[in-house]
């Protein structure tokens, strides 16, 4: 049994594995036949057979064995990549991806055989795989085999390269040994076995030389035995037993390495870093097995500096960050009180230095830890690719995709979230916006339409933009398909902007699509992205032209645990507006405020705007003052005013949820703690929005 770091290990080494076969083959179909393409992916397969048969995971190794027998191939120029060939590898990647899930127990019992068969067809020269020319076979690497004494026939050669290496490991008191290696003739996957000797031997020491070479070894490219060349401070019945404890080990020697007639003792005990010299040297083994290049003597050993830490204890970090900040506030306003009683004494002023000095910490404290929860937006554009070769293929569509900022980070529980509303937005654009060939050509445009996925900083957020040069919308026609459908009225149609037109597409059921089809066309997906970007504090905004395309803009928080706000009184009751809904702030007074159909309004800059009274939400007392101010919300194209009693400010806060016991209350989406302990509470502002600033009142000005 493997222990859970283990399996850990494997499962985040193979999603890792995956992901590159997956974009590596997206390249290889776009760009040609890479050498260095091609030898990434042999080289993930490899790496994917090698762990999955030391799991105890057989399916996954026969899958990724023919994977990289089809690679080993191509690799050789003996076959050609073709569009079939590309299919057959990405139903083997979703095989693949299956497989896994059937070890976390997400799948039922997967059968790969179909799709081995399938690869194994293809380089059988069928299914539209042939080969570019004959095959050749791969030359076999040098093997070590028995001399009739029952010693082993030496194939190692010392050259001037090795020998200064092993005289630099004498020196560090490092013992060079030569180890022979036989496995049981009746061994059926050698290459395990040369797999696991590697992984007990760099436990204890480094390998620095190997005959045959270390990929001819993990392709199990080898007789019965092979050589290989250990710098260690072990001793040489202590390398012995470790390596006669693996299975199918038949018979092992180990002898120190003579160089010109002297034995390198490695007698002298030096403090030494020679061990990452030799890793490095390993890593730049030739094919035969010699050293490419050695390492500098004076390099310093470099050691892991990352450490895997449980999501749920960054959040728990994230929270106590959050206890700081509120601490942080309180100490700040006592600190002003205390100033204000006892003046500028030497008592109010290091109570002061120690509130800023804390200040500066706490907040340096907050970004190291919002940093650490970031992920790169990677981890979701990675997976778009594909999807987009697969839509576009099935839809007759050449589509061009272009990603940029991958390399931009945001937190874990906004990626979590985005993966869905870009997918709805991507398929949309390939299936509404971009026109099939033939029709692009007529137009006078490019066959292959473009479809670019950007992310990039914008201040205190990130923006996510999604743009392709399709048809684009027309207003009118938008109008229309409502009408049609029912999602509003003619008179409602004929006051609309074209601006707050595009928003129909956001409705729920609203769908231009002629037919349904297993993409897009059912109604559902767009008022769904919006839905979820809101729940996030974000926002969706959309600019397109007829004829030219349409460019969608997602607006995301870095964070959604702590965020900016407007801080508002309601009497004596505290209120906090998200400022990513805070348009402005305007103080007007009483007759100014106006009726339309028994509904109070203002006028702002022409247009009218619905007026609502945070007393009457939530059924406080009104104050009776002549000057009023009212803070404007907006989500997408509506418009809200709020009158309050008094602005306050801007300030930081901490986002604590309601709990249980009080569970989701009407206009309200938490609360959090001011820095004299009082509560405030935080206004939906989006969902205000949305269920105040009606329709009838938001168009009432046209």
């Amino acid at each position: 049994m493997f222990s859970d770091v283990e399996m850990m290990v494997f499962m985040e080494e193979l999603e890792e594995k995956i992901q590159l076969i997956n974009d590596n083959v997206l390249l290889l179909e776009k760009d040609g036949e890479s050498p260095a393409v091609i030898q990434e992916i042999f080289r993930a397969a490899h790496t994917i057979k090698g762990s999955s048969a030391v799991m105890g995971y057989e399916k996954m190794s026969r899958l990724t064995h023919e994977i990289e027998n089809l690679f080993d191939r191509l690799r050789q120029g003996t076959m050609k990549v073709t569009t079939p060939m590309v299919d057959i590898l990405f139903e083997a990647l979703d095989t693949l991806k299956a497989l896994k899930d059937e070890i976390t127990g997400d799948a039922g019992e997967v059968d790969e055989a179909p799709v081995i068969q399938k690869i194994k067809s293809c380089l059988g020269e069928t299914g539209g795989c042939a080969p570019a020319a004959a095959e050749t076979p791969a030359p076999a690497g040098p093997v070590v085999s028995e001399q009739p004494d029952g010693t082993f026939k030496d194939m190692l050669q010392i050259d001037d390269i090795l020998e200064n290496m092993v005289r630099e490991a004498e020196v560090r008191g490092y013992q060079a040994y030569k180890i022979n290696i036989e496995v049981d003739p009746g061994t059926q996957m050698k290459n395990v076995r040369a797999f696991l000797v590697f992984e007990s031997l760099q436990q204890v020491g480094d390998i620095i030389r190997s005959i045959p070479s270390a990929e001819d070894l993990q392709d199990g490219k080898y007789d019965q035995g092979f050589t290989l060349v250990l710098f260690t401070k072990e001793d040489q019945g202590e390398i012995t037993n470790l390596l006669m404890s693996i299975a199918e080990i038949s018979r092992v020697e180990v002898v120190p390495l003579e160089i010109n007639g002297h034995v390198a003792d490695g007698d002298t005990a030096v403090e030494n870093n020679f061990g990452q010299q030799a890793a490095e040297v390993n890593e730049t083994r030739k094919d035969s097995g010699d050293i490419k290049k050695a390492a500098a003597p004076h390099m310093e050993k470099t050691t892991i500096k990352t450490v895997r830490v449980d999501v749920q204890k960054l959040d728990s970090l994230m929270n106590l960050v959050g206890e700081l900040v509120i601490d942080r506030t309180r100490l700040d306003r006592f600190s002003e009180i205390f100033e204000g009683k006892y003046g500028s004494d030497d008592l109010a002023e290091n109570i002061l230095e120690i509130s800023n000095h804390l200040g500066q910490v706490t907040t340096d404290l907050q970004d190291e830890i919002m940093k650490a929860r970031m992920l790169p937006v990677a981890t979701v554009f990675n997976r778009l690719p594909r999807m987009v070769r697969d839509i576009a293929q099935k839809l007759g569509r050449e589509i061009d995709f272009i990603v940029e900022g991958q390399e931009t980070e945001l937190d874990r529980n906004v990626i979590e979230i985005i993966g869905d509303p870009l997918i709805h937005l991507i398929r949309n654009a390939i299936d509404h916006g971009i026109e099939p060939p033939e029709e692009r050509v007529a137009l006078g445009k490019p066959r292959t339409g473009r479809v670019k996925l950007k992310a990039s900083y914008v201040e205190s957020h990130i923006v996510i933009t999604l743009e392709d040069d399709g048809r684009g919308m027309d207003a009118a026609k938008l109008k229309a398909t409502a009408v049609k459908k029912g999602i509003i009225t003619g008179e409602a149609a004929a006051r609309m902007s074209d601006r707050e037109a595009l928003e129909l597409i956001m409705a729920p059921g609203f769908s231009t699509a002629q037919v349904v089809s297993d993409v897009s066309g059912r109604g559902v997906g767009m008022d769904i992205v919006r839905n979820q970007i809101e729940q996030i504090n974000g926002t969706v905004e959309l600019d397109t032209s007829v004829g030219r395309g349409t460019t969608f803009y997602i607006k995301l928080p870095l964070t959604l645990a702590i965020i900016r706000a407007l801080m508002v009184s309601l009497g004596e009751q505290v209120y906090a507006f998200p400022l990513t809904n805070v348009q402005e702030t305007l103080a007007i007074k009483r007759e100014e405020i106006k009726l339309i159909r028994h509904n109070e309004v203002i006028v702002v800059r022409g247009r009218v705007l619905p007026l609502v009274r945070l007393s009457n939400i939530y059924q406080m007392e009104e104050a009776d003052e002549e000057r009023l101010y009212v803070v404007i919300l907006g989500s997408a194209e509506r418009r809200i005013g709020v009158v309050v009693h008094r602005l306050i400010g801007e300030q930081e806060i901490v986002i604590k949820s309601l709990g249980n016991y009080l569970g989701q209350i009407t206009g309200l989406s938490g609360a959090t703690i001011l820095g004299d302990g009082r509560v405030a509470l935080i206004v939906d502002a989006r969902g205000l929005v949305k269920e105040l600033g009606t329709e009838e009142l938001a168009y009432a000005a046209n």
